[in-house]
C-alpha cells in the first residue's frame, strides 16, 4: 500500500513498465533540447553573429511567439479526436512521429541564414528569422502536445507518475548533460559556422533519440480505449468551450500563472547565459562546461531525493519548494565575478531545478486530470495547447526585456566590442535580478492558492476510475 501512496484500493490500471518509462523519456530530450537551445542561442546568434538590429531580432522573436500561441491551441485542438487510424496506430503516436521529423529540418535551417550581410539586408533575415522560427514553432508544439499530453494516460497512478518523472530527467540525463556542454564546446564567439555544426550534431542526436522514443509511445489497447472514451456518445466541445472549462479550474488556472511566471525566468536565464560569460565574466564560453557539469551532477544525484521527499510531504508542496529554491538560485548571479563563483553556485542551480522539474510532470498531469473529470474525455493536446497561451508568452518577455536592457544601456552589438559597466550590469539585472522576483511572485501565487492536494488528488482518481477514463 505504501507504494501506491494509499490511493490505489480500486487500482486495476496497468502499471507501465519501467522500459517503456525509460523509452517515454527520450521524447522530453528531443523537445526540452530544442526549445531551451532555440531559447538560449537564437538572440544572441542574430543580434551578435549575424548582425541583425536588436529591434528587428525582437520583433522577429515576439512575432513568431504570437503564431505559437495562437495555433498551438487551435492545433492542438483540431488533433485531439479519433481519426481513422487511431484505432490502430493510436490517438498521439502518429503524430509525435510526424511532426519530430520536420521540427528537427527547421532548427537546423534556423542556424544556416543567408550567406550576406545582414546590416543592408536586414528585412531579408528578419523574414527569415521569423518564418523559420514559425515553421519549427509549428511542429515542435504538435509533438509536445502529443508527448507531454499522452503522459497522464500512459501513467496513471500517483507514484507511477512520480516515477516515470524521476526516470525522465535521470535515465536520459546523460544525454542531456552531452547535448548541453556541446555549443559550449563548439561555438566561437564571432564564427557563425560554429552554431550551424553544434545544431547538425544535435539533430542527428535528436533523430537517434525519435528511434528510442517509438517503444514508449506506443498506445495499448487498454490506453486507446480510455482516449477513446466519450467521442463515441458524446457530442464534441468546441474550442472555446475547452478554454471556457478549462480555465474555470482554479487549480489549472493556478499553475498557469505560476508556471507562466518561471518561465519567463528561464526563458531570461538560458537566453542571458552565453552574454553573462561573455560581457560579465569575460571568460571564453567553453570554460562554462565546469559549472555545467556541476550542475547537472547536482540535478541528477539530487532527483531520488526529492522523488522521495514528495513522497512524503506530497507533489504540490514539493514543486511549491522547487519554485521558492529556483528564485533564490538566480540571485548569486547580482555579484558572481569569477568562474570560481560560478562553479560554486550552480550548486544551488542544480538542487533547486532537480525539485522543480521532477514534479513538473505530475502536477501538470494532476490538472489535466482534474479537467478530463468536468469534459468526461481525455483532451490533453488541447489542453496543453492552452497551457502554450500561457507559457509560450514567455518568449516575448524574454525578448521584450532585453531588446529593452540592452537599448536602454547601450549595449554594444560587435563581437569583439567590451561592454560598459552600464551594458553589464543590464545583462546581471536580465540574468538574476528579473527572473528571481518573478520566481518569488510564482512561489506566493501556488503557496496560496493551489489546493490539489492530498485526499482531493486521491478522490479524484478514484473518480476517473469510476467513469473509465
Amino acid at each position: 500500500m505504501s507504494n501506491r501512496n494509499n490511493s490505489d484500493n480500486l487500482g486495476d490500471w496497468k502499471i507501465a513498465s519501467t522500459g517503456k518509462m525509460m523509452s517515454y523519456s527520450f521524447g522530453f530530450i528531443l523537445s526540452l533540447y530544442l526549445l531551451i537551445a532555440y531559447n538560449s542561442l537564437i538572440f544572441y546568434f542574430y543580434e551578435v553573429e549575424v548582425g541583425l538590429e536588436v529591434e528587428l531580432v525582437s520583433l522577429a522573436i515576439i512575432l513568431y511567439t504570437i503564431w505559437v500561441i495562437i495555433s498551438s491551441p487551435i492545433l492542438g485542438y483540431i488533433t485531439d479526436r479519433p481519426f481513422k487510424f487511431s484505432k490502430k496506430w493510436g490517438f498521439r503516436t502518429p503524430w509525435i512521429i510526424i511532426s519530430a521529423i520536420p521540427a528537427l529540418i527547421f532548427y537546423y535551417l534556423l542556424y544556416v541564414p543567408p550567406e550576406i550581410d545582414a546590416k543592408s539586408n536586414s528585412w531579408l533575415f528578419f523574414w527569415y528569422l521569423l518564418i523559420t522560427s514559425c515553421l519549427f514553432g509549428t511542429f515542435i508544439m504538435i509533438f509536445r502536445e502529443h508527448h507531454e499530453g499522452g503522459f497522464p494516460n500512459h501513467f496513471r497512478e500517483d507514484f507511477e507518475r512520480r516515477r516515470a518523472s524521476a526516470i525522465a530527467f535521470i535515465f536520459p540525463g546523460i544525454i542531456l548533460f552531452f547535448l548541453s556542454i556541446l555549443p559550449l564546446l563548439i561555438i566561437k564567439y564571432g564564427d557563425k559556422s560554429t552554431f550551424a555544426l553544434t545544431a547538425f550534431i544535435s539533430v542527428i542526436i535528436m533523430a537517434i533519440c525519435l528511434i528510442f522514443l517509438i517503444p514508449g509511445i506506443y498506445e495499448s489497447d487498454e490506453a486507446k480505449k480510455r482516449n477513446l472514451q466519450g467521442y463515441e456518445d458524446s457530442k464534441r466541445l468546441s474550442f472555446l468551450k475547452m478554454l471556457k472549462i478549462s480555465l474555470k479550474q482554479k487549480n489549472f488556472r493556478i499553475s498557469l500563472i505560476a508556471t507562466t511566471l518561471v518561465n519567463i525566468a528561464g526563458a531570461l536565464s538560458y537566453a542571458s547565459g552565453i552574454y553573462f560569460f561573455k560581457d560579465v565574466l569575460k571568460l571564453p564560453l567553453y570554460l562554462s562546461v565546469f559549472p555545467t557539469i556541476v550542475f547537472f551532477i547536482v540535478l541528477m544525484i539530487t532527483v531520488p531525493y526529492w522523488a522521495t521527499f514528495a513522497r512524503k510531504h506530497g507533489n504540490a508542496n514539493t514543486f511549491i519548494l522547487g519554485i521558492l529554491l529556483s528564485g533564490i538560485a538566480y540571485l548569486p548571479f547580482l555579484w558572481i565575478t569569477t568562474l570560481e563563483e560560478a562553479i560554486v553556485y550552480s550548486i544551488l542551480q542544480g538542487l533547486s531545478a532537480s525539485c522543480y522539474t521532477v514534479m513538473s510532470l505530475p502536477i501538470i498531469a494532476d490538472c489535466y486530470d482534474e479537467v478530463t473529470l468536468v469534459c468526461e474525455k481525455h483532451q490533453e493536446a488541447t489542453l496543453l495547447g492552452i497551457r502554450t497561451i500561457s507559457m509560450r508568452s514567455a518568449i516575448i518577455f524574454q525578448a521584450l526585456i532585453i531588446a529593452a536592457i540592452h537599448i536602454i544601456t547601450g549595449y554594444n552589438q560587435d563581437p569583439n566590442a567590451i561592454q560598459t559597466p552600464l551594458a553589464v550590469w543590464g545583462v546581471r539585472v536580465h540574468r538574476a535580478l528579473i527572473p528571481m522576483i518573478l520566481c518569488f511572485i510564482a512561489f506566493f501565487v501556488m503557496l496560496f492558492w493551489y489546493d490539489l492536494k492530498g485526499s482531493k488528488v486521491n478522490e479524484l482518481k478514484a473518480s476517473l476510475r469510476l467513469k473509465g477514463l
